[in-house]
C-alpha cells in the first residue's frame, strides 16, 4: 500500500501548506494523509436509521476506495469524519467523487424521506496531517466522538466506527488498519491509548 511513515520515519514538507487555521475546503496532495470531515445543514440528523448508516458506508467504498486508503472513521447523527491517506495522482477525480458521494446520498434520503434540498454543508473541510503524532490523535479523537457526545458510555458500543474493527470486535474491510496497529506493541495497548481523552484541539475541527 505504501504509506509513508514508520517508526524512524521523516516527513518532507509538502508542495503547498494549508493556511494558518490548518483547516481548508478539499484540497489534497498524493501521499499525505488528511482528516476529512462534513456535517448537515442545521444539525438536521443526515442518518436517520441503522440502514442510513452502512448505505453510506457502501457509497463511501464505491466512489472513493480507488483513491484513498481510510485509518479510521466515524459517522454520527449529523456529521462525519474519515482519517484517510491519499494514494492516488488523480485528485480531481477524488474531489469529484467525494461530491458524487454526498449528492447520490442525499438523493437517497430525500426519496426516502420525502424531503427536498441540500443535506450536508457545502464545503467538505480537510485537515493536512504533517507527523505521526497528530495522525494518532486525530484517530483517536475520531472514535470518541461517540462518548463525547453522550451517545454511548464505551467507544466500543458505537457501531458507526472503524473502532470496533481495530479490536477484533467486527470484520471491517474498509478500513486498513495494520499502518496504525505497528505503532502499538499489543490491542491492549492501542486500546488504552484509544480510551485516554482527546480534548478538541487546535488541529482538529
Amino acid at each position: 500500500m505504501g504509506l509513508c511513515w514508520t517508526r524512524s520515519s521523516k516527513w518532507s514538507p509538502p508542495l503547498r501548506w494549508a493556511p494558518l487555521n490548518g483547516v481548508i475546503y478539499l484540497e489534497f496532495l498524493q501521499n499525505n494523509f488528511y482528516h476529512l470531515f462534513n456535517r448537515s445543514n442545521n444539525k438536521e440528523i443526515v442518518f436517520k436509521s441503522r440502514e442510513n448508516f452502512f448505505y453510506f458506508l457502501s457509497k463511501y467504498h464505491k466512489y472513493l476506495s480507488e483513491f484513498v486508503e481510510t485509518l479510521a472513521y466515524c459517522l454520527m447523527p449529523d456529521h462525519f469524519h474519515f482519517l484517510i491517506y491519499v494514494k492516488t495522482k488523480n485528485i480531481e477525480q477524488l474531489k469529484k467523487n467525494i461530491g458524487i458521494l454526498l449528492s447520490s446520498y442525499t438523493k437517497a434520503i430525500n426519496k426516502a424521506y420525502n424531503r427536498n434540498g441540500s443535506l450536508f454543508q457545502q464545503h467538505t473541510k480537510t485537515k493536512l496531517l504533517l507527523d505521526e503524532k497528530n495522525i494518532h490523535t486525530v484517530l483517536a479523537y475520531i472514535h470518541q466522538n461517540p462518548v463525547r457526545k453522550g451517545l454511548v458510555k464505551r467507544i466500543e458500543d458505537w457501531d458507526f466506527s472503524s473502532y470496533p474493527g481495530y479490536i477484533g470486535m467486527t470484520n471491517n474491510a474498509l478500513v486498513e488498519k495494520s499502518f496504525v496497529l505497528s505503532k502499538f506493541n499489543t490491542i491492549d495497548e492501542f486500546k488504552f491509548f484509544s480510551r485516554t481523552k482527546i480534548d478538541k484541539i487546535d488541529f482538529i475541527s
